[in-house]
């Protein structure tokens, strides 16, 4: 609380009681009091700094880029094509199954079929009035007809191989009677014996026709002969 002299004049007594009412005066009242002088100073202080700012401040200028343009270029795309459906996956043939009710005779047995037990030789003779390179038969001969171009048949064996079965991991064997006539070419051929796939088959076929023989010999003239011809297509490991 402050000090004051009271000297008893009404003057003196107003001074002393607003002295005193400011010691007491909270900080709500103090603001209230001095807003208005802080409000019209802050408008001046805004209203200059605006100005200065719109005045001085540097202008912006958007730069002129232009417009860039490219020549579009039609293109005539391909005619589309249709890829057929992949083949159906051909399936392993069914496993044979004895039946346990059927009484089999041990004594029988089959004799084993070989080219060794039937050879050629043993062929019956064409029909009568057949040409011998119509029908499969026996035609005399001193000297056998030997493949030239194995090599190359093994390739060709390899490339032929039918894809879908040797992705299956299935071997075949097909035999096919071959004519060969008198310069040594595999004139034709046909299945003897077939491996139970129609894709075996006709690769066989094909591999038989690119095949290069020595002629036989029949007294020392080239003949035109009918052999078997066994084509083997096995899985490598």
């Amino acid at each position: 609380m402050s000090e004051s002299i009271y000297d008893g004049t009404p003057k003196n007594r107003r001074k002393e009681r607003k002295v005193g009412d400011a010691a007491f005066m909270t900080a709500n009242e103090r603001f209230k009091r001095d807003y208005p002088s802080w409000l019209w100073g802050s408008v001046i202080v805004a209203t200059f700094a605006h100005f200065a700012l719109f005045n001085w401040f540097p202008q912006l200028e958007a730069a002129d880029l232009g417009s860039v343009s490219e020549e579009i270029i039609s293109v005539d795309l391909p005619p589309e094509v249709k890829i057929p459906p992949p083949p159906e996956q051909i399936a392993r043939p069914a496993t044979p199954r004895v039946s346990a009710n059927v009484d089999m005779d041990e004594d029988i047995t089959i004799a084993p079929t070989t080219f060794e037990d039937n050879p050629v030789e043993n062929l019956p003779p064409p029909p009568a009035g057949a040409a011998p390179e119509d029908v499969p038969s026996y035609i005399p001969r001193d000297v056998e007809p030997r493949l030239k171009n194995g090599s190359d048949i093994q390739r060709l064996l390899q490339r032929l191989y039918p894809s879908m079965l040797r992705e299956a991991g299935i071997s075949g064997e097909v035999t096919l009677w071959v004519f060969v006539d008198e310069s040594g070419r595999a004139a034709k051929s046909q299945v003897q014996k077939s491996s139970g796939y129609p894709a075996f088959d006709n690769a066989a076929a094909q591999i038989v026709d690119q095949m290069e023989f020595s002629p036989a010999m029949n007294r020392d003239k080239p003949v035109g002969v009918w052999v078997a011809q066994r084509i083997d297509f096995q899985v490598k490991s």
